[in-house]
């Protein structure tokens, strides 16, 4: 049977080769064989690439038209929140940053800090800090502790801590937009909603490692919130995001991930969410600014973690979130062909799909981002499109992946 398969796939490339440069007429232009097949391959990953624009990244904008029309059905009710927060060796940052989340203007909320077996002092700012606020609580991960993922621990030590049915996620590291944060996502808590998803933006930088990582961060954000808004949730961000304590406990917890020291976010969207009980919230005001990466390495390997629980996605969100990184690279490929083996009116064929895609994309991309961080993208982004991509795939195929996700930190 291999033996056959290899007959025939001898005998294709065979035809390939030989009628590539052979002219054929279309409509009345030559074009030889392979510029046909190249013009059509470019054509198909074109149509899918617009498609994923207009459909899934410019769909999170129409939502935002639509609210801001009142065409969009909020709670009216305010639900008691707990808010839960995990910190490990962060006391600057808590510091800074708890205060905006402790002095929310919101009626009935509660912050849970989970001192995740820190060293410095955090505990004492936490002692202080309570003097103040009536609403903060705080619980602890033992130091010494070694399971797994300490941060799963640390987290289930705080939703059982938790006193109300909603619960809100952020890290130590993040400060809310504003002091109506609480309130934008709790006006998403309709009947029937268990998870909101929010969009946790990165401050922004001089540089182009910052550069890199906030427009990474964006459209990773208007990707898994298009999806969602399609009836396809597959992932959230541990930065802003609500789900109800009744789903953690019904799921198991992490109970299906606990050899991962990843995925305490994603995997639990990604298990539990669907399109009926999965609302995105995109006000500007419900948007949680966290502290960037300054080097390139360390943003390299806050990537690789979260790349690691992607093998363990369901089958159908994968395939899903395959077609947009290989339709770019096939439409790159295509082009590059088209522009070595093409004749002219190839070359302005494919210049002019380039130029389109180039054109929708800069404008969806740079109207969402002007919507949630302000940071225009012009002249990196083609630069952007197709090195993180390219990095993408390096640490897929080189990377600690897979089965070695249990040896990357949480943190």
């Amino acid at each position: 049977m291999l033996t056959l398969h290899l007959i025939f796939l001898k005998i294709f490339f065979l035809l390939i080769i030989e009628t590539k440069f052979i002219p054929m007429s279309f409509y009345g232009v030559e074009f030889t064989l392979i510029e046909l097949v190249v013009l059509g391959l470019l054509l198909l990953v074109f149509i899918y690439q617009i498609y994923f624009y207009t459909r899934y990244i410019q769909g999170v904008l129409r939502l935002r038209t639509a609210a801001n029309k009142g065409k969009v059905a909020f709670q009216t009710e305010q639900p008691p929140v707990s808010v839960i927060i995990c910190a490990k060796d962060e006391v600057d940052n808590l510091r800074k940053y708890l205060p905006f989340v402790l002095e929310q203007e919101y009626p009935d909320f509660e912050v849970i800090v989970v001192n995740d077996g820190s060293t410095d002092e955090t505990e004492d700012l936490l002692t202080d800090l309570k003097k103040t606020y009536s609403n903060l609580r705080s619980t602890f991960v033992p130091v010494g502790v070694t399971n797994l993922s300490t941060k799963k621990l640390a987290l289930t030590l705080g939703i059982k801590a938790a006193k109300n049915d909603w619960l809100l996620f952020t890290d130590a590291d993040c400060m809310p937009e504003d002091k109506t944060w609480i309130s934008r996502m709790a006006r998403n808590f309709n009947p029937g909603v268990e998870f909101v998803l929010g969009y946790g933006a990165y401050m922004k930088k001089k540089g182009f490692v910052n550069r890199l990582i906030t427009y990474d961060t964006l459209f990773i954000a208007l990707q898994y919130m298009g999806f969602a808004l399609t009836g396809k949730p597959y992932m959230g961000v541990g930065r802003n995001m609500a789900y109800r304590k009744d789903v953690f406990f019904r799921n198991k917890g992490f109970a299906s991930n606990l050899n991962l020291r990843s995925g305490d976010d994603d995997l639990m969207v990604n298990r539990a969410a669907n399109g009926f009980n999965t609302k995105i919230e995109v006000a500007p005001d419900s948007v949680t600014w966290s502290e960037p990466n300054k080097r390139f390495r360390d943003w390299y390997y806050q990537k690789e973690r979260h790349l690691s629980v992607a093998s363990f996605y369901k089958a159908q969100s994968r395939f899903r979130l395959s077609l947009e990184p290989v339709t770019r690279g096939l439409f790159y490929v295509c082009f590059l062909l088209a522009m070595v083996f093409g004749s002219l009116i190839t070359m302005i064929v494919a210049g002019v799909l380039l130029l389109a895609r180039l054109v929708v994309q800069m404008v969806v991309i740079n109207r969402s981002s002007k919507h949630f961080d302000g940071r225009k993208y012009i002249f990196m982004l083609p630069v952007f499109d197709i090195i993180l991509p390219l990095i993408t795939l390096f640490l897929l195929t080189f990377g600690r992946m897979g089965s070695k996700a249990k040896n990357i930190q949480w943190k």
